[in-house]
Order: structure tokens, then sequence, then C-alpha cells
């Protein structure tokens, strides 16, 4: 039978030893680019729906998508997409019942990074 006193024991004793993996960060990282881009998605529309829209507001949202920081927004978005259809393809083998073993899993999730990177580079150099 149980003790009927408490014991003194933390709320959450994972945060305390818990070393983050790669996997789990990659798995993470997916999450993060598909919520942003939808918010790119959204910038998009809004910047077709301006040119539907008048000269003087297009010429306003396409100052702001085209300034600085609308480049880094968007190189991001580009980065998202490539890391984000990365991580799809590695989720269909790991569906097919392959690379499930952890060294693989992390040789994948490295793949996937180093990729998206490369392809990022590669597209802005090329458009």
């Amino acid at each position: 039978m149980a003790s009927p006193t408490p014991r003194e024991r933390p709320l959450s004793p994972h945060l305390t030893i818990y070393r983050p993996q790669l996997t789990s960060m990659t798995s993470i990282l997916t999450r993060i680019t598909g919520n942003a881009l939808i918010v790119g998605a959204f910038l998009m529309v809004w910047w077709l729906g301006a040119l539907a829209t008048s000269p003087e507001y297009f010429a306003f949202v396409d100052g702001l998508i085209t300034s600085w920081l609308g480049d880094l927004v968007m190189t991001l978005s580009l980065w998202a997409v490539w890391y984000h259809y990365l991580a799809g393809l590695r989720h269909l083998y790991f569906d097919s019942g392959h690379g499930l073993d952890i060294p693989t899993a992390e040789k994948l999730g490295w793949a996937c990074i180093i990729g998206s990177v490369v392809l990022t580079v590669l597209t802005l150099i090329i458009l």
C-alpha cells in the first residue's frame, strides 16, 4: 500500500534532465516552418490583392514587400518552403518503414537542414 505522506517531487523533472535531440528539433522546426508558410502565403495574397485594388495601394504594399525587411521575410519563406519540402520527403521515407533507427534519422535531419540552406541559396542565385 502507498505511503499516506506526500513526497516532494519536482513538477516537471524532464525539464531539468532533458537534452534536446536533433530529431525532436527537426520535428519542431517542421511545425514552425509550416505555420510560417501560412504567413508567407497571406503576404503574397495581400500583395496580389493590392495589385487588384489601386496603383497607390499596390505601390505601398510593394514597397513593404521589397524593403529589406520584406526581402528578409521572403528569403526566410523560401527557406521554409525548401525545409518543409525536404522534411516531408523525410517523413514519407519514415512512413515506408525505413530510416527509423537513430543514426539514420539524425543523418536525414542534417540532410534536411543543410539541403534546405543549399537549395535556398541556389534558388536565390538562379532567380
